[in-house]
């Protein structure tokens, strides 16, 4: 019997070329790799050079120069935009008297006056502010003298631990100024965005109309 193929079949394929050694393809994505770095086709960002500087610095967040008067004292600094009046109280001004809670104005722990109304200082851009009258804890009282609310306070054990206090107290005097003292369920509803975690409403309540009856 004849061995030899029929044309149809073509010629045998040529063996496969062999990979090529761990070896062999490092020295060769070098050599490619210097090439291209040498010619400057690197890919990414351009070389630096004298009229390209490689870092380019980060531009400085927005600020603005604020004055604002806190408890009688006027107030005048730089801040960044972004500052809450309550970071600016506590951070700037080393007032910690009113306190960072949820700072999401969900619990009134950060509550202020300004202007001489309540606000949760948490959600206040300080920058807003230029020009206004801010109240704090640290200045309600005439000297040694407590501000009629803080005796009130004291009388009628309306508080426990102590954290939300001075939030209390300012939306407490803020509820009074406002006339929100008509009854018990006006005044829980007036101060109803204030959170008491130790549960002392009735007597926070009782504060507040005790305030608002010797006003």
């Amino acid at each position: 019997m004849s061995t030899d193929l029929p044309e149809s079949y073509g010629s045998p394929p040529d063996p496969p070329a062999a990979a090529p050694s761990r070896r062999t393809f490092i020295a060769t994505t070098s050599a490619v790799g210097g090439a291209v770095v040498a010619g400057g086709l690197f890919a990414g960002a351009p070389f630096a050079t004298e009229e390209a500087p490689a870092a380019v610095t980060a531009d400085a967040p927005p600020s603005s120069r604020l004055s604002l008067t806190v408890n009688g004292e006027r107030h005048t600094t730089e801040i960044d935009n972004r500052t809450s009046l309550l970071d600016l109280l506590r951070e700037q001004f080393g007032l910690p008297g009113t306190k960072k809670g949820c700072n999401a104005g969900a619990c009134g722990a950060c509550t202020v006056l300004v202007d001489g109304r309540r606000v949760n200082s948490c959600l206040t851009l300080a920058v807003r502010l230029d020009g206004a009258d801010v109240t704090t804890i640290e200045g309600l009282a005439g000297g040694d003298e407590l501000h009629p609310l803080q005796r009130a306070f004291v009388e009628q054990d309306a508080f426990q631990c102590g954290f939300c206090t001075p939030g209390q107290i300012m939306s407490g005097v803020g509820c009074i100024e406002e006339g929100h003292t008509g009854s018990h369920e006006e005044i829980r509803e007036w101060m109803s965005g204030n959170i008491c975690r130790c549960g002392c409403y009735v007597k926070i309540v009782r504060a507040v109309e005790q305030t608002a009856r010797g006003k």
